[in-house]
């Protein structure tokens, strides 16, 4: 930890990141407002200039930003997280259980890696979302299938690795069982790399989210996300109300490169050599 730490640009990001996730955690009692309550919103104040009253300014229908801001961090990241520890799972056990069995298994696996990531993420996404609607468990549903074949193919390579070594050899001279081989050697062996990978593909996945409720595709209104929140703004900007779009992009901006900051540090924590280079 105090390696990570000494470096300026990895605490940087990481002290970014617990503001971020601090806000968002606590975003029902830190808020000015609940945006989504109709009973507060008044729009008469729709569209007021930031200052005074609402420090960010209002969008169209008389929601604070500042409030809107802090609930939508909350969705983005639900999204993101969920999602992430999903397809990691099963991303994870897929490909280290393919490293390990080896034969039709992991060539039929790998195949599939091979078709699934040959095709835009964003375009996996939309036939997805497309099929099972809209809603928060609908986009965690197509984002888990869009992440899960990054994760098994660094899942496999990691475990092909670990499976040659001689502790793996002594598990089978001793009996073990395969489950638990896969589960407790080669599994806990090949988190590193999946752990670096995960925060990229945390970030991918909230970019993903928010491309998707910008096109009206993601999350419906009643669950709003930072992506949302820029839609609503769009048409708008040409008439000079720009804050309604700038906003929610800025702490998107933050989110993703703080998580990306982050990541970058893991990944030489775990491979020095990378480090050094």
């Amino acid at each position: 930890m105090k390696e990570f730490l000494s470096n300026r640009v990895a605490a940087t990001g990481l002290a970014m990141l617990v503001i971020v996730v601090a806000i968002a955690l606590l975003a029902p009692w830190i808020s000015p407002q609940n945006p989504y309550d109709l009973a507060k919103l008044d729009l008469m104040d729709a569209r007021m200039e930031p200052g005074g009253r609402y420090l960010l300014g209002t969008d169209g229908q008389g929601r604070d930003m500042l409030s809107a801001i802090f609930y939508g961090l909350r969705v983005s990241l639900l999204v993101g997280v969920v999602s992430g520890v999903i397809a990691l799972t099963l991303g994870g056990l897929l490909g280290v259980l393919a490293a390990y069995v080896g034969g039709r298994f992991e060539a039929l696996l790998m195949r599939v890696v091979d078709i699934q990531l040959g095709f835009p993420a964003i375009l996996v996404a939309l036939i997805l979302i497309a099929v099972l609607g809209k809603g928060v468990d609908k986009i965690i549903i197509a984002l888990v299938c869009v992440q899960w074949a990054y994760y098994a193919r660094t899942a496999r390579s990691a475990a092909l690795v670990e499976r040659s070594k001689e502790y793996i050899e002594a598990a089978r001279g001793l009996g073990l069982g395969r489950a638990r081989i896969v589960l407790r050697h080669l599994l806990p062996n090949a988190l590193p790399p999946l752990i670096v990978v995960g925060t990229v593909q945390v970030a991918h996945a909230i970019a993903l989210e928010a491309t998707l409720s910008f096109l009206g595709l993601g999350l419906p209104s009643t669950e709003p996300s930072l992506g949302l929140l820029i839609a609503n703004g769009y048409e708008y900007l040409l008439s000079g109300k720009y804050w309604i779009s700038l906003y929610p992009g800025l702490a998107l901006l933050v989110t993703i490169l703080a998580i990306n900051l982050v990541g970058d540090q893991l990944r030489d924590q775990f491979n020095p050599r990378l480090a050094r280079a």
